[in-house]
């Protein structure tokens, strides 16, 4: 029996498939990623975006093509926004929300049918992601109390809430793969008893793998969390979550810091590692966003130093506060995109330039690696799950090709 499990979203959601993987092996289902013929579909769903809404209903026709016999489970965030867009679609045989992962395999096994959109139980214990090579992601928390005005996660996924930190390091500690990424909605929040983010990174220090922060918030750049982060195998990668460099935006948004508060979360990642990456997302056109507002974004990348900058078009989203506000024109927004993509891949280039003919550490992939700031590097000779000391040359597709130096594990 072949089980399919297909993700579309976050990288929360894809350490969520590979935990639902495991259960689904131990069940005696061969697992795969790849979207073909299989005797069971899971699909696990995205509402970040109505696009994302859109290329998960899609994704159950999908399926049906490779297997119209085949039963499809959904779970996700778009099943908990829109369980009845799901149910009603042929083959689909059972409907979880985000919430209700946690319960799935036990569903699948006593031939449950129909939905059970859950609210919040508190944090579900899920079976330990499929080991890997080279990368694999620990989950830490789930939820969200922010509530950003333009963002329907903390009414989909729920209220903040993390994982024994008992349970965590013992999933690090058995983990085969070479490098963990620490990931969850928001693990700025971390929080287990008197145990926060930097002192659960004191908990990992001695786990023997690279280990990095999944988006952290500029309200967890503390001194604290810097030292921790010293003392232990730590990647100087921060994914420093921002969305604007306007401070008028910033609070429309609901966000929790100013300009000036993020660029000293900056300052204060490069005096701690010089070579840090810093990449972040930006959100572009967000209601009353004027040309001020948005050359504030713009000036903040090269301001801040980012490495690598994510950028999307505000999409409304029925539910948050900001979609009742007018909309930007959509051909406003897209000119804004490509604009703030030059300068992002202007910063991005800059960043690149500073690292050539120095030598890294690079673990490598299927496909090239990464050093430990997170570069994108390409080498002849490497195999997969290989750790090498490498020269960095030059220019290479999305990032940098090296010579191979000396093996190092």
């Amino acid at each position: 029996m072949k089980a399919c499990v297909f993700t579309l979203g976050c990288k929360l959601n894809e350490v969520e498939s590979a935990s639902l993987m495991s259960g689904l092996k131990a069940l005696g289902y061969e697992t795969t990623e790849e979207l073909g013929y299989a005797d069971l579909y899971l699909l696990n769903t995205c509402a970040v975006t109505k696009e994302a809404e859109k290329k998960s209903r899609q994704a159950v026709a999908r399926m049906r093509k490779y297997n119209p016999d085949a039963p499809v489970i959904v779970c996700g965030c778009a099943a908990q926004h829109h369980a009845e867009d799901f149910w009603g679609r042929e083959g689909v045989v059972l409907v979880t929300g985000a919430q209700g992962k946690g319960r799935l395999l036990d569903l699948l096994r006593e031939g449950k049918e129909g939905i059970f959109v859950e609210p919040e139980q508190g944090i579900c214990e899920l079976p330990a992601p499929q080991k890997t090579k080279t990368r694999a992601y620990l989950r830490i928390q789930d939820g969200c109390d922010r509530f950003c005005s333009y963002c329907l996660i903390p009414y989909l996924r729920g209220r903040s809430r993390s994982r024994k930190k008992e349970a965590i390091v013992k999933e690090a500690l058995a983990s085969s793969s070479k490098e963990l990424v620490l990931t969850g909605v928001d693990i700025s929040d971390y929080h287990d008893g008197e145990c926060d983010l930097a002192g659960l990174l004191r908990l990992l220090k001695e786990v023997p793998a690279r280990i990095r922060l999944g988006s952290v918030e500029e309200s967890a750049v503390t001194d604290e969390l810097l030292s921790a982060m010293k003392e232990g195998n730590f990647m100087p990668h921060f994914h420093l979550s921002l969305q604007s460099g306007s401070d008028a935006v910033l609070r429309a948004m609901n966000r929790r810091y100013t300009r000036a508060e993020y660029l000293a979360a900056c300052r204060k990642i490069y005096e701690a590692f010089p070579d840090a990456a810093i990449t972040t997302d930006i959100i572009v056109g967000f209601p009353g966003e004027t040309e001020e507002d948005f050359q504030a974004s713009l000036s903040i990348v090269k301001e801040a130093g980012f490495s690598r900058v994510h950028v999307f078009p505000f999409s409304p989203r029925e539910g948050t506060a900001a979609f009742k506000k007018p909309d930007l024109p959509a051909s406003l927004k897209h000119e804004r995109v490509q604009r703030l993509l030059a300068a992002a891949k202007e910063a991005e280039e800059e960043y690149l330039a500073r690292f050539v003919g120095r030598e890294s550490e690079v673990l490598f992939e299927a496909d090239g690696g990464y050093t430990p700031n997170y570069l994108r590097v390409y080498a002849e000779g490497a195999e997969e799950g290989s750790l090498w000391k490498v020269k960095l040359l030059g220019r290479e597709k999305d990032g940098l090709k090296a010579q191979l130096l000396h093996p190092l594990a």
